[in-house]
């Protein structure tokens, strides 16, 4: 079996590590767990560097372990955060969880005839048999309060460094995390948990829960929290989180975050999110120090994680999508975009209105250009322009005699019109 800590450090994905972790993994397979609260139907690719980890313990061997935190999810981490989030319904957590569920099975193994077949449960399960005073002469009994106030992401909150104190809610978090270990301990001889550094103090809550209640041994691991070089939140864009679920990313937005990533961000994620050996990722490396105008990490980079996410097909369409901005684009390839691709190639492009009726009459090029679209403040200039090869409509060249109708409707809503090579115009029928 591979080492699966040197598989991490190599690839820049340790923080903190308890001492004894590796010798535990080198008895035989070992389990350990990852905890996700289902607050989306989706995960963002923040999850994805925890889903990684799993990943490379699976194909080191070892049993991997998926908690989704029906309980947790009920009542907010603090770890990382300045105030307390909206608490979410059952009904809703439920129907989350069933959606993480079938995008984890793109990245895990959960076939069960597989020795280390991946589990996934549900920390509501175990937590709901309790009642409160159960779980405070059964759980919080173990625990003093200063070894719980001595945690970084609670003290912050207390003196105020970050938001406006805590709630008792939120204080029970790390008893409850602590608990999910345990009982994973007690019931599938798990006995390492992993996550991101901001959440070390529930972790070791976890491993102190297990030595005081059961005289187990367990341990932790965190790899670090992903950043960008130029300072901002890794995943969030000016429209927020980058999604898995094709609806709420289009597969053509994900290939892009990949692709626009700067040399310094490319080197350190195609570690962390691909499963590239080391070899070729060094020749990548030297490949792109060479060269580093051709964007070799960047291209491999996206190629890799849109495949990974979303499928070949998916990867295709996104690089012909972005082709189409740079001119190497056909009417054809214009035409097969899916809406929602098209829409986020020229999201921010001037758009006029037409009705259909309009259309089916058939309107004159020129007036379509300038009245229309709005691409020119004349006729005579939309002329003079399309007379020099400089005005495209869906990609191909137009002359003055052509009649715009409703055939030239992309996807049956749209019409582009190009002016020169880089400022683009869309119509769209009313």
């Amino acid at each position: 079996m591979k080492n699966f800590v040197e598989e991490l450090k190599w690839r820049g994905m340790v923080h903190d590590m308890m001492p004894g972790v590796e010798d535990y993994l080198k008895e035989g397979m070992g389990t350990a767990y990852v905890g996700i609260d289902p607050t989306a139907d989706s995960l963002h690719i923040g999850h994805l560097v925890s889903v990684m980890m799993l990943k490379h313990f699976q194909l080191c061997g070892h049993k991997p372990v998926v908690v989704l935190g029906g309980a947790t999810g009920m009542i907010g981490d603090p770890s990382g955060k300045n105030e307390e989030r909206n608490l979410l319904d059952e009904e809703t957590l439920r129907h989350n969880q069933e959606a993480l569920k079938k995008q984890l099975m793109r990245f895990l193994n959960f076939d069960e005839a597989a020795s280390n077949a991946a589990l996934m449960t549900n920390n509501y399960d175990w937590m709901k048999e309790f009642t409160f005073l159960s779980f405070i002469r059964d759980v919080g009994k173990h625990l003093t309060v200063n070894y719980m106030m001595a945690k970084d992401s609670v003290k912050k909150r207390l003196t105020g460094e970050a938001g406006e104190g805590m709630s008792f809610t939120e204080f029970t978090y790390q008893l409850v995390q602590g608990y999910d270990f345990f009982h994973l301990y007690q019931n599938f001889n798990c006995r390492l948990q992993m996550g991101g550094s901001d959440q070390w103090g529930n972790i070791t809550t976890g491993t102190e829960l297990i030595r005081r209640k059961a005289s187990g041994t367990a341990y932790a691991l965190t790899c670090p929290l992903i950043t960008k070089a130029d300072g901002g939140k890794f995943g969030k864009t000016e429209k927020g989180n980058i999604w898995l679920d094709a609806e709420k990313t289009s597969p053509y937005a994900f290939y892009q975050f990949w692709l626009n990533t700067s040399d310094v961000d490319a080197e350190k994620y195609i570690k962390i999110f691909t499963l590239l050996g080391q070899d070729e990722i060094e020749s990548l490396v030297q490949q792109h120090s060479a060269e580093p105008h051709l964007r070799v990490l960047q291209k491999k980079l996206a190629y890799e994680m849109t495949v990974f996410v979303h499928s070949e097909a998916d990867y295709n369409t996104a690089v012909e999508a972005s082709e189409i901005l740079f001119g190497k684009g056909t009417t054809e390839t214009l035409a097969s975009l899916p809406e929602n691709v098209f829409l986020n190639v020229f999201e921010g492009v001037p758009m006029a209105e037409v009705e259909l009726q309009k259309l089916k009459d058939g309107i004159p090029v020129l007036e379509f250009l300038a009245d229309v679209a709005g691409a020119f403040a004349s006729r005579g200039e939309a002329r003079r322009m399309a007379k020099d090869n400089g005005v495209s409509i869906n990609k191909s060249k137009v002359s003055e005699e052509l009649i715009i109708n409703e055939s030239f409707l992309l996807n049956n809503r749209y019409i582009l019109v190009q002016k020169g090579k880089k400022n683009f115009f869309l119509v769209k029928v009313v």
